[in-house]
């Protein structure tokens, strides 16, 4: 190849490059991020929390749209309908790749039609007991369920959501059977835990903590298979013989399809050096959140993996939207 040739090569990579970060060059436009949950959700704090640093790096601030209802699944169809250009993103928990399992059609596809970004942060939940059950470990509480099934109650945030899915987990790996009471969110649920009208519930370590130390519920074991620094001395429900149990809320953080590659990069690096300081760490900490980070590649795979996860507790529960 010549001098010129590669010339032209060099101009042509260098342009294409400029092309594909048009966001980038939008003056103080802000950056729409849309938030299928309701102000004041943990989806909601850590989007806040995140958007105010990530939009100094993108030199263009962002601004929070909370879209709640139907599993967030009209938000993200806003999301998908959208330009590709950076301009507006989302962040998503798990129901996005529940979804496709729940709902008997989607108006898009949860994989091919967003582009993964990062997974931002992950958080633990804790299986807690009303004291009035008589249980204080996973040995306890599924010798005792095996002598009551189908009454013993368990509530959830909802069908289909992470909460009924960890517990749906609990029931196949543990081979035991509750009676699933689901809620509209999750505080009624907190509400009649505490009141003992249900008798066990996964809850977000952070929530659970005070009412934990205060004597009001019982921690029966953490969801991932670490332990949680907000509940020390709490072993995992791996550590108590479940050893395959691991669910973990998480919350990521997606575009439209066809995102152009360095764009993609940008945000995703941007992310990461934002979930290494300390600054953010004791933020996301403050709410329960344990920062996560890595490639859209990382992400995209956690996507496949926990939607195929998810479908095979959909399909054993027998539990549907529509």
């Amino acid at each position: 190849m010549n001098y010129a040739s590669r010339a032209t090569c060099i101009a042509a990579v260098v342009l294409s490059c400029t092309v594909a970060l048009p966001a980038l060059a939008q003056g103080d436009k802000p950056v729409r991020l849309i938030v299928p949950n309701a102000p004041g959700s943990s989806v909601d704090a850590l989007s806040r929390i995140i958007g105010v640093p990530l939009g100094k790096s993108l030199g263009r601030p962002i601004v929070v749209e909370n879209l709640p209802g139907a599993g967030g699944v009209p938000a993200t169809g806003q999301l998908v309908r959208s330009a590709a250009d950076g301009s507006t993103l989302a962040m998503v928990s798990n129901n996005h790749v529940v979804n496709p399992s729940l709902y008997k059609s989607m108006p898009f596809d949860s994989i091919k039609d967003v582009t993964t970004i990062a997974l931002v942060a992950g958080s633990p939940f804790v299986l807690v007991a009303h004291p009035s059950l008589g249980v204080s470990n996973l040995k306890e509480l599924v010798a005792l369920a095996k002598t009551k099934p189908d009454q013993i109650t368990i509530g959830s945030s909802g069908n289909g959501t992470i909460l009924h899915l960890a517990a749906e987990e609990l029931q196949h790996e543990a081979g035991v059977s509750f009676r699933h009471i689901p809620y509209k969110g999750t505080g009624q649920m907190t509400t009649d835990l505490l009141g003992g009208q249900i008798q066990l519930a996964f809850v977000g370590v952070t929530g659970a903590a005070q009412h934990i130390k205060a004597g009001k519920l019982r921690a029966i074991g953490v969801s991932t298979t670490t332990p949680s620094n907000i509940l020390p001395g709490v072993l995992p429900l791996a550590q108590q013989g479940l050893p395959n149990y691991n669910m973990q809320g998480w919350i990521a953080l997606i575009g439209p399809k066809d995102m152009a590659r360095p764009l993609v990069t940008k945000l995703s690096t941007d992310l990461a050096h934002i979930l290494e300081t300390k600054e953010m760490q004791d933020a996301l900490a403050a709410q329960g959140f344990t920062p996560i980070g890595g490639t859209p590649a990382d992400a995209a795979n956690v996507f496949r993996s926990d939607m195929a996860k998810y479908a095979k507790l959909v399909k054993q529960s027998g539990m549907s939207i529509d």
